[in-house]
This record gives structure tokens, sequence and C-alpha cells, in this order.
């Protein structure tokens, strides 16, 4: 049968609340195990169109969403969209956590309403002596609204209309808020629902925060698409207890879920090889993995020591994205293995493609981020002279297509650089510059850097991933996924630096000197490398993005303003005087 076509989410929502009202479309486990609450299609629709009902007067207006993880932010997102709300996705503070990004976020999207729950108003309420601006809002605790019967219907939106803004840290920390239009959503939806090959019998697990791209898109607004059922955790008690991801796919016979790298590493970590046999994974046809590099070694071992469960390696779908497009821009054949390429590392340094023998000396193996799909085209650019490279080189990563964004709000000329870029040589575009260095092989995108990242050292470059792996790898008291690479000047020379952070088990016993010897050593073997400074870092202190990413800038600035939580301190305050 066709799959019938819409417009907006609003059309979806509003024809399957009419056709599939009792049908389950959101599960809640509070706690990672247990059901907590759950919303039907006619649910959500009569909650959303009470929320819009007191919406009406603010149509066009901006309003943050300030929700912990919970159903109540997904039926404020469809509040905003039927009453022609801009909604603001943003994390609720946490307790004694400062409000400098709530704050920068809510000022530049210059927002009206904020949307929340009793519980976080309450908090909030409390800082509003210190933070005049917040108070300055029309608080809504969308939990206290009375659920009657609704006499209101959705205004007519135009596919063209902005339907929400996400708001993106990127690796300076400076928040920019990115427009997504009804139609870039839509168009993105639809490549999702493609490529990962969806149905109706499509089922989906979902532990990432719904508060930047992949988790929205990916796991809130794609089950609601293609009219399937999604359970949802809170991302904290995956990080708890990476086993509770597992067994809610094998208890619930999920056939999508994923995250970055670091899930599938932290699966291969922590979950015992006793727990093993109360799992099966034979249901998960679609494991999708993006928004860091992904690491063929990672597959691998994922995959072997997860096989006994039913877990098959076809299942990996590597992809890649990022708010500006919405959220995907590249993927794989459902069916097919990841394609996984291995290159001259030495040539790669100097922006070549050379494939080599993965069992090579020297051979960096690199996972391919699928294909573009649908009116999507990728073009490798040179980021200099704006020609478009040749295959065997690697340029920046530059898209087009209709789920590109409508900008940045209120940033014209960061708009104009980033999204209407054009070909020198062929006058080709407009194109989104992504700000990601990689190439294509046979129609297959590679990822392998981010161009402002790069660490360019006597000519050769270095990408601070790669580093950063050797660093993890070469003490065991060392966090995965937790530290930063990144040059400084000294005396008119670049440097190397380290921060990283450390397990919490080691506190007690650390002997920084041992692991900062063994840093440098792994670095020089590894890297051909000097390190200049290594600061070893308390637990959860390095600088990340909301979707967890390693802030690069924000750590060497940092570094350099001496406001890291360092526990080599002599070393650190030694080599910071020298700066």
């Amino acid at each position: 049968m066709k799959k019938k076509t819409y417009a907006t989410l609003i059309d979806i929502l509003r024809d399957r609340a009419i056709g599939q009202s009792n049908q389950k479309a959101y599960t809640f486990l509070q706690n990672g195990e247990a059901q907590a609450d759950s919303l039907t299609y006619h649910e959500l629709d009569l909650k959303a169109r009470a929320i819009a009902a007191g919406l009406q007067s603010w149509q066009g207006e901006r309003a943050l969403l300030l929700y912990p993880p919970g159903l109540d932010f997904i039926c404020a997102f469809f509040g905003c969209l039927y009453a022609g709300v801009i909604a603001v996705p943003a994390y609720p503070p946490r307790r004694n956590q400062k409000l400098s990004r709530l704050l920068s976020v809510a000022e530049d999207a210059q927002a009206a309403i904020a949307l929340t729950n009793t519980s976080v108003l309450n908090a909030i309420q409390s800082q509003w002596t210190e933070n005049q601006e917040l108070a300055k809002l029309n608080w809504i605790a969308t939990d206290k609204i009375e659920l009657v019967s609704v006499d209101w219907t959705p205004k007519e939106i135009k596919p063209e209309e902005l339907a929400f803004w996400q708001y993106t840290s990127g690796s300076t920390g400076i928040p920019k808020g990115v427009m997504i239009s009804h139609s870039n959503l839509m168009h993105n939806l639809a490549i999702i629902y493609q490529s990962f090959g969806h149905s109706d019998n499509s089922k989906g697990i979902i532990w990432l925060p719904p508060y930047h791209d992949m988790g929205l898109i990916g796991g809130v607004l794609q089950p609601i698409y293609g009219g399937f059922p999604v359970v949802l955790m809170p991302s904290v008690y995956f990080l708890q207890k990476p086993i509770r991801w597992l067994q809610a796919i094998s208890r619930d016979r999920a056939t999508t879920s994923g995250g970055p790298n670091f899930a599938y590493d932290l699966c291969l970590r922590k979950v015992k090889p006793g727990q093993l046999a109360s799992l099966d994974l034979s249901s998960w046809e679609v494991a999708f993995t993006g928004a860091e590099p992904i690491r063929a070694e990672t597959l691998e071992q994922f995959a072997a020591k997860f096989e006994s469960c039913g877990f098959r390696k076809e299942a990996f779908y590597p992809c890649y994205g990022m708010a500006e497009a919405t959220l995907f821009v590249s993927g794989g054949l459902k069916t097919e293995l990841p394609v996984i390429c291995a290159v001259e590392e030495n040539a790669l340094e100097q922006n070549k493609v050379i494939p080599v023998c993965s069992e090579e000396t020297g051979a960096r193996k690199l996972v391919g981020c699928g294909r573009a799909w649908l009116d999507h085209k990728i073009a490798i650019v040179n980021p200099e002279s704006l020609n478009e490279c040749p295959s065997n080189q690697v340029g920046e990563i530059w898209v087009s297509s209709s789920s590109v964004a409508q900008g940045y709000w209120r940033k014209p000329e960061e708009t104009e650089r980033t999204f209407n870029a054009y070909i020198a040589d062929t006058g080709e575009g407009p194109f989104l510059r992504t700000g990601d260095l990689g190439f294509c092989q046979n129609g297959e995108l590679f990822v392998t850097g981010r161009l402002k990242d790069v660490i360019i050292i006597r000519g050769r470059n270095h990408y601070p991933q790669d580093i950063e792996l050797t660093v993890e790898r070469s003490h065991q008291a060392l966090r995965h996924s937790c530290g930063s690479a990144f040059l400084i000047e000294v005396k008119g020379e670049d440097r190397l630096v380290i921060v990283q952070e450390v397990e919490r088990s080691y506190l007690r016993k650390l002997d920084t000197e041992n692991v900062v010897r063994h840093i440098r050593r792994g670095v020089a073997s590894e890297h051909e490398l000097q390190v200049h400074a290594v600061a070893l870092l308390k637990p959860g202190s390095i600088a990340k993005t909301s979707s967890g990413k390693i802030q690069r800038h924000r750590c060497r600035e940092n570094f350099l303003n001496g406001t890291l939580d360092v526990l080599n301190l002599a070393e650190y305050e030694k080599k910071l005087c020298r700066c």
C-alpha cells in the first residue's frame, strides 16, 4: 500500500488521532526499567490541543521547552506546533547548576514563554532573584492544564513556516539557533523512514535526550511519522547501567535503536559476560551510530561480544548528520554490512586518500557513513580554494538538500557564510558548509575529522580524535571519550596539550606522574608528537556539547584561563606560566 502523504507533522498526528486513536505511540520507562507512563495518539492529540489553546495569543513567538525526562515534553512540543508557536527545546537546569547556557538561549531566541512542569517551575522560581531575565518570561506548567474536551483546531500551517529551533553550542560553546521549517522536518523524516527501512511493524527504543537533533527527530518524531511505537528511557539511567538499554531492546522486541559510538563502547566495557544469557537482540534491525567518530574496532568488538545474543553485524547502521541539515545527511542500506575503508595514515595527514590493506603497517580503518538519499547532494570541496576535490583528496563536506535549515536566527553573516556556499570552479550551489572533513569513494561518504580541530604540526595533519583515543588507551585510570587534544602557542611555536578526565574509582590511589608518563609515551609512539602539557581532570568536568561531543575550543580556553578542575595542579600551573 502506498504511504499516505502529509504536509506537516500536525496533519500526521491529527490523522492518527482519528484513525489509530487507541494505538500506543509512546511509553516511558521512569528508571530505565519499569513503565511509568504512556500516550496513545488520541491522548497526545488531546493534550497538545489543550496546551495549544492556551498559547493562541503567542502565535509566532518562541517558547522555551524545559522538561525533565518524560512525556510532558512531547505534549508541549506538539502543543507548540498546533498553536503556531516556535518551540525551542532546551536542557532543564539541574540543581546547583549555572544557568548561563539557558540564559543565553533565552536571550538569543527572544523567548516570550517557557513551558515546563510544576517541579521544574518551583525549582527555577527560587533562582529568579538572581536571574531577572527568567522572571520576565511567561511561565506555564503544562501538567496543570485541565484535559477537558477542547473545542479548538490547529491553525493552518504552511510548509515553509518555521516549526522549531535547534540550539547547537558547537565546539565554541556559543549557542546558535538553527531554524527548522515544517518542510525541512518532513523531508528529513521521509529520508530517515526510507533509509532505515521503517514500516508499521517497526518499534523503537530511545535513551537519547530529546533536547538535541538525534533524540528529538530520530527518537521522538520519526515514530509519529512512521506510525510505529517507541519506548523512551532517561539517558542518565542508560549511562549509569548500560545493560538497561539492551534489556529494553530484548524485552520489547525493538527493531530500531542506537546512539553515538561511545554508547556501544560503554556496553562493551560495562555489560558483564554473565548478563549475556538473558539478552535476545535478534529483533534489532537498525543499530544506528553517528554524532561522533565511528570506530571500526568498536563495531567489530560489539558484534563479536553480542553475537551469542542474536545481534547481527549487518544491523549496524553508520550514518552522518547535523542540526543544520535538520538531522540526517547520509546513511547506507539497511541490510548491508558497514563499509570499512583502510587508508594510508601518513598520506591522510597530507589530505591524500590512498587505499591499503587493513593489515598493513600504518593503515587506518575508516567507517563509511553511507550515501546521499532523495535529493541530497554531497560535495567534497577544498576549504581554501572552494574548488571541488578529486576522489583521492580530503576536503570539506558540503551538502545541498531540502532538509538544509533556513539559517541561524539573528546571525545573517554566519548564515550567509555557512548556508549559501558555491563551488568556485563550477558555480554550483547553494550548499551548506558542514565544517567537517572527509572524502567520497564509490558514493560512500567517509568523515575524517572537524576542519577547525585539525592539529597541524610541522606540515602534517593530525586528527585530535586519533590522539585522544591513544591517550585514553594509554592507562586504565583514564575515562573513555572524555579527553581533548589541541594546540596552544608557546614562545611563537604551536605545542600540543592534552586534557583528560580520570575514572572516579582511581581518584584515591592516583599516581598522576605515572599516568602523565604513560600519556606522553603513547602519543610519542603512535603519532611521533611531543606533548607539551597534560591536565588530568576530575570526572564529569570536561566541556561537552548537549549531545556529548567534546568542545575542544572550550577546553583550550579553559586551559589557558586556568579554570579547569585539575588533579595534577602543580604541573598544570607550571606549564600555564610558560604560555
